[in-house]
C-alpha cells in the first residue's frame, strides 16, 4: 500500500488512511490527496484542506485531473488487481 511506504512509521499508515478517506469518498481524490503529501505530514494536512476548499486543485496538484489519470495512478501506484 502506497501510505504504508510513505509513511512507514508504526501505527502512522492506518491514522494517514482513515484521514483521508475522510477527507473524499472519491479514490481518485484520495490517491491524489496521498500523491501530493509525498510522505509529508505538513503537505498532507494541506492536501486535506485544499480537498475541501476545492478537490479540482487537488487533482491539478497530484497531476490526475488530465484524462490520463488511470495511467498515471498506475504509473504510481502499480496496475490495480482485482
Amino acid at each position: 500500500m502506497r501510505i504504508e511506504h510513505d509513511f512507514p512509521e508504526p501505527g502512522s499508515a492506518d491514522a494517514i488512511a482513515r484521514v483521508v478517506s475522510e477527507a473524499a469518498d472519491s479514490e481518485r481524490i484520495q490517491a491524489a490527496i496521498v500523491l501530493r503529501a509525498g510522505g509529508d505530514i505538513r503537505r498532507l494536512r494541506e492536501a486535506v484542506a485544499l480537498t475541501a476548499t476545492d478537490w479540482r486543485d487537488t487533482l491539478v496538484g497530484a497531476g490526475l485531473d488530465d484524462d490520463d489519470w488511470p495511467e498515471r495512478l498506475d504509473e504510481e501506484l502499480g496496475p490495480a488487481t482485482d
